[in-house]
């Protein structure tokens, strides 16, 4: 499953490096904290490589979007 906007690439990438034991747990939050522990370091994988030039910056739906 591709990450679908820069930040949740971004959010990825700090949980699979806490997976990793490059950074600590306690400096995880918000998505970053779920996708650590809920995904497995191969998931992330999945979700932090992808390219990120053809990511919107966020998803875009839901009640955010509705206000821009």
């Amino acid at each position: 499953m591709p990450a679908k906007s820069k930040a949740q690439q971004r959010a990825a990438g700090a949980a699979l490096s806490a997976k990793r034991g490059d950074t600590r747990t306690s400096d995880l939050n918000g998505a970053s904290r779920d996708m650590f522990d809920s995904m497995s370091e191969d998931q992330l994988e999945e979700l932090a490589g992808i390219e990120r030039k053809s990511l919107p910056e966020t998803k875009g739906n839901g009640k955010a979007a509705a206000k821009r």
